[in-house]
């Protein structure tokens, strides 16, 4: 840590990071969105359907819940951080939102293998993804308060990598300890703990349970650790707050850097999210992974967004963000490409029928290299787009900032899922609902020309 820097502050603003990483690892990519794949299509196949059309259908659930959800957070997101900036205070909106997040992975426990209550589950989902999006925001908007400009990408990048650390942790665990193999036991031999029973996939199920706890605990460094200076508070006002945030978005037109970084980031945070929320049930559907394996998968992949972030932040200081994220986003098209040319027997239409290794074909170990680049350039990408938005506002305006940084990324939050539900129900395909991914990648990238990598001056509002 560099000479004058608070590492006390610093060390308890990365814990957010690794509190809170389970929710997409555990929850939105890896256990908990395969379960539900499983869950929901088998309970389609139970209604008539066939096995490819059920799972298009729980494809499509998936993908509107998401986008609900995102439209959600898309309308509230500016809105609180302008607030929050005119009231000086971020750390009761992180309380707050952190609630928001212990309940929604708490109750996911309840979906059922059997009748299982699929809108509930996605509802639920969707209140603890709203929670940790928007407490993101606040903790966001306190990086460029520790540490000089110059400090800023590395600390972002590590502060990824942190949270992916943690992310494999709490993977790990899970898989050794609770998360039943189709034999009944986890993949360390064992029952599930805690006596919980396999035949109703309750190993599983703890998955939501355990995440909420997981949060509570590690959140208990960055509540004691990273404080707001005494005297900060200051009266709601919300008339003001509105006000200011509506001549930030008019300032747009005035800042064209600005302007073209919230529109590529945009794109690209859409198209990534959407690849988080949709692998996993691309691997239980289309590849016919269990759980327990695309356990496996998640630890790979989180292990490399661990690594990949921490060079990325590295690489950020160097090179600049810009450069890193240009680089990230050509490596997640190619992983597009190649989801949408393999099948559970094929890639690009050459047989692949036999196993290769350890009972696994040629599709599945494109998939698990797939799912390294996937962690490692979404790390990498997140981390640099941080460090931009920081290029791009404040200190003073920053949760207000974040808060347009969060709209650009939820404003479509929709788009993604929904094209690809809608792709995926008119093609009847789920590896062909992958192809929007690919044109809203090559649009951030486009977009990425009129962005200054070194940012802008706030300037002048209207």
């Amino acid at each position: 840590m560099r000479q004058g820097l608070d590492r006390k502050r610093i060390w308890g603003w990365w814990f957010f990071d690794w509190a809170s990483q389970p929710y997409h690892t555990l929850l939105l990519t890896f256990i908990f969105s395969i379960y539900f794949a499983e869950v929901a299509q088998r309970h389609f196949i139970a209604m008539g359907e066939s096995a490819t059309i059920a799972g298009a259908q729980a494809q499509a659930l998936w993908g509107y819940g998401l986008a609900i959800t995102g439209a959600i957070i898309a309308f509230c997101a500016p809105i609180l951080g302008a607030i929050a900036d005119t009231s000086g205070r971020r750390m009761p909106w992180i309380w707050a939102f952190s609630g928001l997040y212990v309940i929604g992975a708490a109750g996911l426990w309840w979906l059922m293998p059997t009748q299982p209550a699929l809108i509930q589950a996605v509802v639920l989902f969707g209140i603890g993804l709203i929670g940790v999006e928007f407490a993101t925001i606040f903790t966001n908007a306190q990086l460029p308060g520790l540490a000089p400009r110059a400090e800023i990408g590395r600390i972002s990048g590590s502060g990824y990598a942190f949270g992916y650390l943690g992310g494999v942790v709490a993977l790990a665990l899970m898989l050794a300890l609770f998360a039943e193999t189709p034999g009944g036991r986890t993949l360390a031999g064992i029952r599930p703990l805690f006596g919980l029973d396999p035949a109703a996939r309750e190993g599983t199920r703890f998955v939501g349970p355990f995440t909420a706890i997981w949060y509570a605990v590690f959140m208990i460094p960055f509540f004691l650790w990273v404080r707001e200076p005494a005297g900060s508070g200051r009266p709601v006002r919300v008339g003001v707050a509105l006000a200011e945030l509506w001549a930030l978005i008019r300032s747009l037109r005035h800042r064209r850097s600005l302007a073209a970084w919230l529109a590529s980031s945009m794109f690209s945070r859409d198209a990534l999210n959407a690849l988080y929320g949709f692998g996993g049930v691309y691997a239980g559907t289309v590849l016919g992974w269990p759980v327990f394996l695309a356990g496996v998968f998640g630890v790979i992949s989180a292990i490399s967004a661990a690594i990949i972030s921490w060079l990325g932040g590295r690489a950020d200081r160097r090179f600049g963000p810009r450069a890193v994220i240009i680089a990230s986003i050509l490596a997640l098209s190619a992983v597009c490409t190649l989801l949408i040319g393999m099948d559970r027997t094929s890639v690009f239409g050459i047989p692949a029928p036999d196993p290769i290794l350890s009972g696994l074909r040629l599709p599945d170990l494109i998939f698990f290299a797939c799912g390294a680049v996937i962690g490692g350039a979404g790390g990498a990408l997140q981390a640099a787009s941080r460090t931009m938005m920081v290029r791009h506002t404040t200190e003073e305006r920053a949760t207000e900032g974040f808060g347009l940084y969060a709209l650009s990324g939820k404003v479509t939050a929709f788009l993604a899922p929904f094209l690809i539900a809608v792709t995926t129900d008119i093609s009847g395909s789920q590896r062909v609902g992958f192809l929007p991914l690919i044109v809203i990648f090559l649009l951030a990238l486009l977009l990425l020309r009129w962005v200054n990598p070194e940012g802008e001056a706030e300037g002048p509002r209207p």
